[in-house]
């Protein structure tokens, strides 16, 4: 019984020790880049853990938000094809900002690409995102539709 738990407890003691470092991580910056944080940003939406390509782009059927890193007083978004609302301080998780709004395409908005601004303090910064086509939402004429009887043979 003695020898189970000292082998126990050595794989464990093992096993952290092993994964400890691994854990760790670095605070310096990686080659090639600059240690001082940008002065300021904006991007529409923030990349998740399952999804890592929604950061300038429009989702369409979903709330979307634009965030700023942006120093001033008056942050204001601005877009040709989106408005915003419920402006609302950071920090916020995933991404450095700390003012967000919810972004709502204009109706009749074609698939493309659009600039994204924020104005704050007498600084703008811009990007640009992109705009999926939208998907058919109407179920064309004669189609088969679930439950009616025209799939029955």
């Amino acid at each position: 019984m003695r020898k189970t738990v000292v082998f126990v407890a050595a794989a464990v003691i093992g096993a952290t020790a092993l994964t400890g470092p691994a854990m760790a991580q670095s605070t310096t910056p990686a080659p090639g880049t600059s240690a001082a944080p940008k002065a300021g940003s904006v991007q529409l939406n923030v990349n998740t853990a399952i999804n890592q390509t929604l950061v300038d782009k429009y989702v369409r059927d979903a709330p979307n938000v634009a965030l700023a890193k942006c120093e001033g007083p008056s942050p204001a978004f601005s877009s040709p094809v989106l408005t915003f609302a419920n402006y609302t301080p950071g920090p916020f998780m995933g991404a450095d900002a700390n003012i967000s709004a919810d972004a709502e395409l204009k109706p009749g908005t074609a698939a493309g690409t659009y600039p994204l601004t924020v104005t704050c303090g007498g600084q703008t910064y811009t990007t640009q995102f992109t705009v999926p086509a939208a998907q058919v939402a109407k179920v064309p004429s004669g189609a088969a539709k679930a439950g009616d009887g025209s799939m029955a043979g």
